[in-house]
């Protein structure tokens, strides 16, 4: 998505927001057993690895990243440089700052010769710092104050980019349908077939497919909602019927995938880099992670079976390029699977939630906590809460737990921790609090922590959150905090458990909340049992991915043997539950990655779970 600033010459946009026989795309089980396709054996099992979080974050720049300056002369008098300073700063990402500089230039009164354009400036840093308000304001201003404005058109598009971003979909599609015949035609067309997708109340979509009947951008995208987003009955039959004729919609695209409601037994295919064609141990060393993610999705496919549940695993081995999964995507015997987990990789987790849409296929990413994977696609789902949905119900429990209702936020440099930071913020703020400080950090380099915390007074802020998994951070902030003489509230990864470089008394004496999505009671009968089915088939322990594989093939195989291969329904009207092994899982309202994530603190030396599912 872009917020545009070609058409008067601004000259720069910002962005917004049945088996078959093995063939070349090798198809294998390890390790063998019986009841599962096999065509190879598991390669031999390492000595496990450590835990790890799963989403492992991209290497680090060796150095810190320099802020740019601000520009000269903040604030001046002079209008032309105020306004130059302000599209600067929305350059450089500093909306709040820009927005200072740019709204004395606004007002008819200023009578500055630039003032629409510095108006629409205005609303496009307050869009992208999401200050929705405001930006509404600014434009209204700028349609009233200056209507002969040659690219006003430019401010109906942002309106209704606004209205979308809040979800008022028909306010979108009305003020979008006032920009004149011919002019931003390929946007609007590219800005409803972005937003469109999000809807998530069909009958707010019919209600806007009878108000547009004749656009087509609207009518396609409901019919993408009916077919492959899983909403088709058979009462919409004669209105697909209708639109698929009025807009020539390609017919084989919009026939619903025929299947039975309920079968005695189901297929998931599991997609995932075994690499046996690279038997050396430090390959499979660095590949244990995989070996232990399926190994764990076998014993929850034995546990089902014991239950009278029957899954049929087919494996296949992606290798870690994404010509590999093409070949095992072309293979006929994938699009009658009833279920897909897999991959890894990020390059491939695109292409198969591409195949999961176009197919209709429920897809599992069993590892990424990257929420844009699975937006607008509603055959995709996230095992794990994404690093938006962390950053959501983190604000939350802040905002209804800590007294002060101000924050300080330091994210690492980062996508996972930016969309963190970013998200907290809007979130906390949305709620009515106010994060003073949001800095991004590097926290291998001493600079760039020392930058983060510059001029910042703990003890006049409620909390803390240090978004962050560096081992650096930790030493610092508690240095910190002591000098300081600031005892506020920390929240931050459970990673920092595991952090040489700070004890656990550290931890403890503080109030210190953990973000601990893979928290596991070893306490509790589930865990207890589990560990020793594991012990018995694979010698060895259980990891922290062996675990996650029998959590999410239990719960999805689960929902397969309840509702048949489309659940997608079932699971937007159920809240979280608690798990066979980890605290909790659900995907209520229509959300595509796990809502639950435990919040954590330690009592006594003893991990708490703050906010169990269910009292539990």
């Amino acid at each position: 998505m872009t917020l545009r600033f070609a058409s008067f010459g601004l000259g720069f946009c910002l962005a917004l927001t049945g088996q078959a026989q093995p063939s070349t795309a090798q198809k294998v089980t390890p390790p063998a057993k019986t009841g599962t396709t096999a065509t190879s054996k598991a390669p031999p099992a390492a000595k496990p690895a450590a835990p790890v979080r799963p989403n492992v974050t991209p290497a680090k720049p060796a150095g810190a990243k320099a802020q740019p300056a601000l520009p000269g002369n903040l604030r001046s008098s002079d209008q032309n440089t105020r306004y130059q300073n302000g599209k600067l700063l929305i350059e450089q990402g500093r909306y709040e700052l820009a927005m200072q500089e740019l709204q004395p230039l606004t007002v008819p009164t200023a009578r500055f010769k630039h003032a629409a354009e510095a108006a629409y400036l205005y609303a496009v840093a307050a869009t992208r710092a999401k200050k929705w308000a405001e930006a509404e304001q600014m434009l209204n201003l700028l349609r009233s104050e200056y209507p002969t404005w040659p690219a006003l058109a430019e401010a109906y598009f942002l309106q209704g980019q606004i209205s979308f971003e809040q979800g008022e979909v028909g306010n979108a599609l009305q003020v979008l349908s006032q920009i004149p015949a011919g002019k931003l035609e390929t946007e609007r067309t590219a800005l409803k077939a972005t937003y469109l997708p999000r809807i998530k109340d069909k009958a707010l979509f019919q209600n806007m497919v009878r108000r547009y009947q004749q656009d087509a951008i609207v009518a396609t995208a409901y019919a993408d909602k009916l077919v492959l987003g899983g909403w088709y009955t058979d009462a919409d039959k004669a209105q697909l019927e209708q639109l698929i004729s009025q807009f020539s919609l390609d017919r084989s695209r919009y026939s619903p995938r025929v299947r039975p409601q309920k079968k005695s037994s189901y297929n998931v295919a599991v997609l995932l880099p075994f690499e046996l064609h690279d038997t050396s141990w430090e390959k499979q060393r660095k590949l244990q992670f995989v070996t232990d993610l399926y190994a764990g999705m076998r014993l929850a496919q034995d546990s089902l079976q014991r239950e009278g549940r029957s899954l049929q695993l087919f494996a296949y081995d992606t290798g870690s390029d994404t010509l590999q999964l093409k070949r095992i995507l072309a293979l006929p015997e994938l699009a009658a699977m009833d279920m897909i987990v897999g991959p890894v990789y990020k390059s491939g987790s695109k292409l198969l939630a591409r195949y999961a849409r176009e197919h209709q296929i429920i897809t599992i990413n069993p590892l990424s906590q990257d929420g844009d994977l699975v937006l607008d696609n509603p055959w995709h789902y996230l095992y794990e809460p994404s690093s938006v949905t962390q950053a959501q119900q983190a604000a939350q429990f802040a905002f209804n737990n800590f007294p002060g209702r101000t924050a300080v936020v330091l994210y690492e440099d980062s996508k996972d921790e930016k969309a963190f930071g970013e998200t907290y913020k809007t979130t906390y703020e949305a709620l009515g609090g106010k994060v003073q400080v949001l800095r991004r950090i590097n926290s291998d380099v001493d600079e760039s922590l020392a930058q983060g915390f510059a001029g910042i007074d703990l003890k006049t802020v409620s909390h803390l959150v240090m978004a962050t998994e560096g081992r650096k951070a930790g030493p610092y902030t508690f240095g910190l905090m002591q000098s300081q003489g600031a005892r506020l509230p920390l929240i931050t990864y459970a990673s920092w458990l595991e952090n040489p470089k700070v004890s656990l008394g550290q931890l403890d004496a503080r109030e210190v909340y953990f973000l601990y999505p893979h928290y596991l009671d070893k306490n509790a009968p589930g865990v207890r049992r589990f560990r020793q089915l594991y012990l018995q088939q694979q010698h060895l322990p259980p990891s922290v991915f062996s675990s996650i594989g029998f959590e999410l093939l239990y719960y999805f195989g689960s929902r397969l043997h309840e509702y048949g291969s489309v659940f997608q329904t079932q699971l937007a009207n159920s809240g979280p539950v608690s798990g066979m092994l980890f605290q909790g899982i659900g995907y209520p309202g229509g959300r595509h990655d796990n809502q639950y994530v435990p919040i954590t603190k330690l009592e006594r030396m003893e991990v708490e779970v703050l906010n169990p599912v269910d009292g539990r």
